[in-house]
């Protein structure tokens, strides 16, 4: 019998596959994938949009171009209290701290909707955002996700986060909020 379970079952697989790939794979190169099987609830035009915000987000990363990075936060980011400020400085301190920096996403559902007049998307992702240690030369992983929810809109013509869904409570402190709001 196909139930709720099958579908948690499957899921926990996937997301330990996924991450049992990432902890073997060499993320030398910025990859933006989308899995084979992926859901997609949008349209090809729509997918290659998306798609192509991560990219431009990845080569102001590969440059550490601040302000080119942050075009890709909305106005209204927000991420269990943390808003575009918070994510400024801490890209910041990665940029001071760390060099060759990488990253890689690989998509396993992509949901466009329509809220009014607003387009939003929701990508679910498992990545990495990786580099080297400036003062001691070792790579490091400095971010991870399994299946995080990107919560996407469309602002100024183009996609942009908005945070991850479900990571929009304003109680929580930014002290205590996971540390997770790159990507």
């Amino acid at each position: 019998m196909k139930g709720t379970g099958s579908i948690t079952i499957r899921a926990a697989l996937m997301g330990f596959l996924l991450s049992a790939w990432f902890l073997h794979s060499t993320p030398a190169e910025s990859v933006v994938e989308v899995a084979p099987g992926t859901v997609v609830e949008a349209d090809q035009k729509m997918m290659k949009e998306l798609v192509a915000a991560f990219d431009r987000a990845e080569a102001a990363v590969q440059k550490a171009d601040l302000e080119a990075l942050m075009d890709f936060y909305a106005k209204g980011y927000n991420y269990y209290g943390l808003k575009r400020s918070d994510v400024r400085r801490v890209w910041s301190e990665v940029f001071t701290h760390y060099e060759q920096l990488t990253s890689k996403h690989v998509f396993t559902e992509l949901k466009l909707v329509r809220d009014g007049v607003e387009r939003k998307a929701y990508v679910t992702c498992t990545g990495g955002l990786y580099g080297t240690d400036k003062q001691t030369g070792k790579p490091i992983t400095i971010d991870s996700w399994v299946q995080e929810v990107h919560h996407l809109v469309k602002e100024e013509g183009g996609w942009k986060f908005l945070g991850n869904a479900g990571g929009t409570s304003l109680s929580a402190p930014p002290a205590s909020a996971p540390h997770h709001p790159l990507f």
